[in-house]
């Protein structure tokens, strides 16, 4: 009796199928899925050239891709390749592509806290300065009102790259050695090492390479020793000087207000963790790199300054942190921020700050 009610069973199914099309659990059981409409699809342009973009951004891109189930589809871009950096944030903005990864300085952000953005000097010391500036002492807040005053670009979330330390053809132990030096570097960044008498340069990422060899500069100030050999800069530069003037380079994600809108919430959910995925590859990724090149695996000379000459350069920056504060209330915040945090972090001591 139990074989002849599933036989029935079956039959009742077999004959629902093909007489009643409209029949829920018969047409669940035989169609196959068909997507309903053609998936959403973003152009985002990094401000990595393309070997490092395989680091900094593509894992997570695929890995959006994937999840994303065929419903959204990301197209990415490596720098210069759709629009040129300077022009990156007005990019977004008017929609000539739809989302972004970079500095708010160097894709010139017109909001008063984009200074902040890449290598804001000492500002941090380690890469795990950047989240917990942003998550724990009130950047977030601060970034999400300054980007609410911009129209048609919604600001999604920033993290921590490599610090800023000088890969060059010419030695550097001493700031004397810095005068006359010119670099490829950050807006920022640039504006404060030429109070060391540094000349900053501003090229398109595909040329520094041709721009070092051929002498047009001595070198970059742009990363940590881990970058310098990704893309290739450690085999046409010969030294690497220690001291850096930031820990960590702050990036950012932002993405064209109406496209983002038009992302259901599901979706918007997986890019928010596919950014995450992203901000915590490169934590492991630089720490690992950034002694592993410095020691067994590195290519260039080290090279330092005295730790006694060096404290003049910080002392610098502290006035230079007071002038960008004179230049907004909300600039202000920033650098009030900042000096607590750092108090915070020689006040608690090792490992958070040594000496």
């Amino acid at each position: 009796m139990t074989t002849k009610r599933i036989v029935t069973k079956r039959d009742f199914l077999k004959k629902a199928g093909v007489a009643g099309a409209g029949a829920v659990g018969a047409t669940t059981l035989a169609a196959p899925y068909v997507q309903a409409q053609a998936p959403i699809r973003w152009r985002l342009q990094t401000y990595a050239g393309a070997s490092l973009a395989e680091h900094v951004i593509k894992p997570s891109i695929d890995a959006f891709n994937k999840a994303a189930n065929g419903e959204m589809v990301i197209d990415l871009y490596t720098a210069d390749q759709l629009v040129p950096q300077g022009e990156l944030f007005r990019a977004v903005q008017t929609g000539t592509i739809d989302a972004a990864q970079s500095d708010d300085d160097s894709a010139a952000s017109p909001v008063d806290v984009a200074v902040f953005g890449a290598y804001f000097p000492f500002a941090s010391r380690y890469s795990l300065d950047v989240p917990a500036l942003w998550e724990w002492y009130g950047l977030k807040e601060i970034w999400e009102e300054a980007y609410a005053e911009v129209p048609g670009v919604t600001w999604l979330s920033s993290g921590a790259w490599d610090p800023c330390n000088f890969a060059t053809t010419k030695p550097i132990r001493s700031l004397e050695d810095l005068k006359g030096l010119r670099v490829f570097t950050f807006p920022t960044g640039g504006r404060f090492l030429e109070r060391l008498g540094v000349v900053p340069v501003t090229l398109p990422w595909e040329d520094i390479e041709v721009a070092i060899q051929t002498g047009e500069i001595d070198g970059v100030a742009w990363c940590g020793s881990t970058e310098t050999h990704t893309v290739g800069w450690a085999d046409i530069t010969k030294y690497y000087l220690t001291n850096n003037i930031s820990g960590a380079w702050a990036g950012s994600y932002f993405v064209n207000s109406d496209r983002w809108n038009e992302v259901p919430e599901h979706l918007q959910q997986i890019y928010r963790l596919t950014i995450d995925s992203s901000h915590y590859y490169r934590q492991h990724w630089y720490w690992w790199g950034e002694a592993h090149y410095r020691t067994s695996g590195g290519k260039l000379e080290l090279t330092t300054i005295p730790e006694a000459e060096w404290k003049t350069v910080e002392d610098e920056a502290m006035k230079f942190w007071d002038e960008i504060a004179a230049q907004s209330p909300r600039n202000a915040r920033v650098v009030d921020i900042l000096k607590k945090y750092a108090e915070t972090m020689r006040a608690a001591g090792a490992p958070y700050r040594y000496g």
